[in-house]
């Protein structure tokens, strides 16, 4: 668990923040071999920023692919667990916002995923559908951020 200093910056993991980035992720911290075989995927190509502290700690991360019908899609959205409730989570997702080159953002998160849910509406995203089966009782929520907030035109 992070209790350190504040998030000073957002930039681009190098291999060897691997294992912090694992360590911070409760899925892959707890030993699933695939979030972790995914975290070093994200970083090996590119495709993941972290939210670096004052004292060079990671304290979260975002992920971004083209992969939702050729459209950027934020996948994972990680912050350590006492890094929570500091904007790192709003920060991270208004950095993906800049870094993509298409017109549309997508994510996700699980119905029963409140706080994301809040952080999403708090940013201006909007509930664009559902999917039910995914995961047992828990419908995925699919969000879009809005065209006047991606700087694009």
């Amino acid at each position: 668990m992070y209790n350190g200093g504040m998030m000073s910056s957002i930039r681009d993991p190098a291999s060897g923040d691997a294992p912090q980035v694992v360590a911070l992720d409760t899925v892959a911290a707890a030993g699933d071999g695939e979030r972790r075989a995914s975290i070093e995927r994200w970083i090996a190509g590119g495709l993941m920023r972290v939210a670096v502290a004052a004292d060079e700690i990671i304290v979260g991360y975002c992920d971004t692919e083209r992969a939702f019908f050729g459209q950027w899609f934020t996948g994972m959205l990680m912050v350590a667990e006492g890094a929570r409730g500091q904007g790192i989570g709003a920060e991270l997702l208004l950095d993906a916002q800049r870094q993509r080159d298409t017109a549309k953002l997508f994510t996700s998160t699980n119905l029963s995923n409140q706080p994301m849910q809040r952080l999403l509406a708090c940013l201006g995203w909007r509930s664009v559908g559902i999917v039910y089966g995914l995961d047992e009782d828990d419908p995925e929520v699919f969000y879009l951020v809005p065209r006047a907030t991606t700087g694009l035109s």
